[in-house]
């Protein structure tokens, strides 16, 4: 089920890494697959508060941490451009899905990025 909610529909995951030839396109491409899901499951579980919607961006975060080592063997890394633009857009997911006091080091805590 692909998201529905408008803003996101709308959204350009991860632009800003598109756009810097450092980071491999389709590894970028598996970052926003993380991301449009982790939209589908807020849509479809409809997380009542801060916590709920934290127990899913942390999972969306470890996933994340696991795409490290693709990048890393593609001689790119999520190094700061990158967790900027990644931390960025779990905010947007937060404030697009009506959570604008989510504190975005909360939505992406376990990182190891």
């Amino acid at each position: 089920m692909a998201p529905t909610n408008e803003q996101v529909t709308g959204h350009t995951f991860l632009k800003a890494l598109y756009r810097d030839d450092y980071y491999p396109d389709h590894l970028v491409d598996r970052g926003t697959e993380i991301l449009l899901r982790l939209c589908e499951r807020v849509e479809a579980e409809s997380p009542a508060g801060l916590d709920a919607l934290y127990a899913l961006t942390h999972a969306a975060t470890e996933e994340f941490n696991a795409l490290q080592d693709a990048f890393w063997e593609a001689d790119s890394e999520i190094e700061t451009v990158a967790r900027e633009e990644i931390a960025g857009d779990f905010w947007f997911v937060a404030r697009a899905y009506g959570f604008a006091d989510a504190d975005v080091e909360k939505l992406i805590a376990p990182r190891d990025w």
